[in-house]
């Protein structure tokens, strides 16, 4: 038989135990977090109908759709989770109760180049606020004080969050005589971080038609200096000159006052007027987040207000607020950049349990008290040479390694072994178990995350 070479397709991730239970625990940490504000989980299909997929349809997301036919069915896997959210609002509007606060971590689906880094395959963490007819501006603080809140659950310090408005941008736009342009622009202003401000205004100068005077106006003016309180400050020389651009300012001052009460350190967010959020759907405040010490990563975590989810499903007007984390890149990133915790135990079991007679009678017993205690725990019931049973719990690094012969069967003992330290006693089953809660205690400090500025 010819045997086929195992494989796993470009573009798609498969990690090694440790590494997928250091994954699982970010995940874990994640819907702990969400659901401490007030989130209800939510699992929408991976494959739509093609039809709900592309209501917007054309551009990049039609190239990078993965779509298929079923019978007569057209169909295509799920390339976000914001349009499944629109179908789901739309759908079961009825039964919801408003504002709709979700949050969803789940595996989208993209056929981009794969590149280091970025995947086809890959998990977003999302969250949204949905309102029904209106939102409160609040909700709009609370979503980034969500960001702050879960990164530094993580164990990440050293990140900012950086946050705009859409409507001063569109206002200063106004301003400027550059509203007809106003998307081609706000796309443009968006890649500054990444192509410079000559490139910029090389493209909004050529291929744009913007007069070099406006947009040396237009670069001055999103590069405004002095942090939170200088850029707001520096906007109210503006004002009165564009109504929407007055409205935006309030919302920028009114998510920042908002963001304090939150708690948000002052030294983890900043107004940022080049936020610009290329997407047309966003229409308030916008948000990015950054590794202070790895800015060329970009983004780990982006989003804003949105007024109208699910305009192609449904008349109603849903406005939103919500955040995406790219999980997959974001924990590649950390590993390659060294911040995942490797002292965390990533071991599938605390305890090992190896019977040494051959009446396995007392072994099962006791690995069943331990799991009654909440302790995780193996059994070991290959016949294999003591070395190899070592061996096995040394190179899955489980913590402890119960011993059951028949001199502690007679005394009604367990030899209990700590594999860091060597140590190891013989002490009875409730002993056993308070002392290998109290040394996983100790040995499972910390979190995932073991940011630089800790170390």
């Amino acid at each position: 038989m010819e045997r086929i070479k195992p494989r796993t397709l470009s573009g798609f991730m498969e990690l090694l135990p440790a590494r997928q239970t250091q994954f699982e625990r970010m995940l874990e940490t994640l819907r702990t977090t969400y659901a401490l504000y007030g989130f209800t989980p939510l699992d929408t299909p991976v494959i739509e109908s093609a039809e709900i997929l592309l209501a917007k349809g054309g551009g990049e997301t039609e190239k990078q759709i993965y779509r298929f036919t079923k019978g007569d069915s057209d169909l295509a896997l799920r390339f976000d989770l914001t349009v499944p959210l629109a179908k789901y609002v739309a759908l079961h509007y009825g039964d919801l109760a408003f504002p709709f606060r979700r949050f969803q971590i789940s595996k989208v689906y993209r056929g981009e180049r794969a590149q280091k880094g970025r995947y086809r395959e890959f998990y977003q963490a999302d969250i949204d606020v949905i309102g029904d007819g209106k939102l409160d501006i609040m909700s709009e603080a609370e979503v980034p004080s969500i960001i702050y809140k879960t990164f530094t659950s993580l164990g990440l310090e050293r990140f900012k969050i950086r946050i705009n408005n859409r409507k001063v941008l569109n206002g200063f736009f106004a301003i400027l005589g550059l509203t007809e342009q106003a998307g081609d622009v706000m796309r443009t202003i968006d890649k500054l971080e990444k192509i410079g401000a000559e490139k910029v205004k090389a493209i909004l100068t050529e291929d744009f038609a913007v007069a070099a005077e406006t947009a040396d106006e237009l670069l001055r003016f999103i590069a405004t200096p002095g942090g939170t309180e200088g850029i707001l400050a520096a906007l109210e020389g503006y004002r009165g000159r564009n109504e929407v651009f007055d409205q935006g300012a309030d919302e920028l001052k009114t998510v920042a006052t908002y963001m304090q009460a939150f708690d948000v350190p002052a030294d983890h967010f900043e107004i940022d007027l080049t936020i610009a959020r290329g997407l047309d759907y966003y229409t308030g405040t916008v948000y990015e987040t950054a590794m202070l010490d790895h800015p060329e990563i970009g983004s780990i975590c982006s989003g804003g207000r949105y007024d109208n989810l699910a305009e192609y499903y449904t008349d109603k007007q849903l406005p939103g607020v919500g955040i995406s984390i790219g999980l997959t890149r974001l924990f590649y990133v950390l590993g390659e950049q060294g911040y995942l915790n490797d002292k965390q135990n990533c071991a599938p079991a605390d305890v090992l349990i190896l019977p040494m007679t051959d009446d396995t009678g007392a072994a099962i017993a006791t690995a069943t008290a331990l799991r009654g205690a909440g302790i995780r725990t193996q059994l070991y019931s290959e016949q294999k040479k003591f070395k190899h049973k070592i061996g096995y719990a040394d190179k899955l690094g489980i913590p402890y390694v119960v011993f059951l012969g028949e001199d502690e069967i007679r005394e009604g003992v367990l030899a209990v072994k700590d594999m860091e330290t060597g140590e190891q006693v013989k002490v009875s089953l409730s002993e056993a178990v308070s002392r290998i809660r109290d040394g996983l205690a100790t040995k499972n400090q910390g979190k995932v995350i073991m940011d630089k500025a800790q170390a």
